[in-house]
């Protein structure tokens, strides 16, 4: 069983801060795991409450993982174990998925549908037709695989009637820096605000590593420079790729950002604001787009001119 346990972090989180993607691992004999997939230890509500707690957030997202491919109770019991007001899901469904069981699994807080392309449960090809079914309900498509995917995926993704939201920084070669070609077409898509990234998982792709990844925080200062209003950030626990007990440290993922991003406004943004309006906490509000007013500020010391145009989670 992973912990939520550790050192409390650096930075203050302001109000209303929300950690967007972790997963439940509830007890075997009573939510089916699919075969072969990983991982095979638990990681309970409550552990994931006291992770929440310690670094002090008041939202959170909760992923369907692939080891329950598209059986979703357990992230569905997890969303009504904080309710709404706290918590929002996204999830894994069947290809041939109703707009009744779409219907309620909005109902139950559900606002995003995932494409975890490591695993089968759908390939690209799925994704323009998975995108017209979800989109009546305002839901976003959130899209993950890793090294080289990027280019061949955003002229698919930019055609789709929603919203896109990349994890994990997108997961490209990190021996490639801010200069390859995946990056590049990330900052181009972004460009156009219908695409979100999430900070997120940087031991995933980072050769620097802990504490600082500094590496991925020169991906992340490029992506602040392109579109502010469209970055939100998340801690991935229980980090699924390593063992309970030489997991990551969630504060030192969240205190790169005192570093990343440090104007404050940006920052609670992209903790709080953003996130806000993604998952619709804050439905009506404006908030999100209050960094928008820092894009032409900061565009001078944008790495965009320099680029060109632009596991088992």
């Amino acid at each position: 069983m992973v912990s939520g346990d550790g050192r409390k972090p650096r930075l203050i989180t302001p109000l209303k801060t929300c950690e967007t993607h972790s997963h439940i691992y509830g007890p075997a004999d009573k939510y089916l795991r699919f075969p072969g997939r990983k991982p095979s230890y638990g990681a309970s509500i409550e552990a994931y409450e006291t992770m929440l707690d310690r670094l002090g957030i008041e939202r959170c997202v909760i992923v369907q993982p692939s080891l329950y491919s598209t059986e979703n109770r357990c992230t569905l019991d997890a969303i009504a174990h904080f309710g709404q007001s706290r918590a929002r899901g996204v999830a894994v469904t069947q290809k041939d998925v109703s707009r009744s069981e779409l219907q309620q699994l909005h109902d139950a807080g559900i606002r995003g549908l995932r494409f975890y392309l490591i695993v089968d449960d759908f390939v690209m090809g799925d994704a323009p037709e998975m995108a017209r079914r979800i989109a009546p309900l305002g839901w976003h498509l959130q899209v993950q695989d890793r090294g080289n995917w990027l280019p061949e995926a955003i002229p698919i993704l930019e055609k789709l009637p929603v919203d896109i939201v990349i994890d994990h920084v997108g997961r490209t070669p990190p021996e490639n820096g801010v200069n390859d070609p995946g990056f590049k077409a990330l900052l181009r898509f972004m460009e156009t605000g219908r695409c979100w990234v999430k900070i997120s998982a940087p031991y995933l792709a980072s050769i620097d590593g802990p504490p600082r990844y500094a590496d991925v925080g020169d991906k992340v200062r490029a992506l602040i420079s392109v579109r502010p209003d469209r970055l939100v950030w998340a801690a991935n626990w229980p980090h699924p790729n390593h063992t309970p007990g030489n997991k990551p440290e969630e504060a030192d993922c969240l205190d790169v950002l005192l570093d990343w991003a440090p104007d404050t406004a940006v920052r609670n943004a992209i903790l709080a604001d953003n996130p806000g309006t993604l998952y619709g906490f804050d439905t009506g509000s404006k908030c999100g787009v209050k960094s928008l007013n820092l894009r032409s500020e900061k565009r001078l010391s944008s790495p965009l001119g320099h680029l060109g145009a632009a596991g088992q989670p």
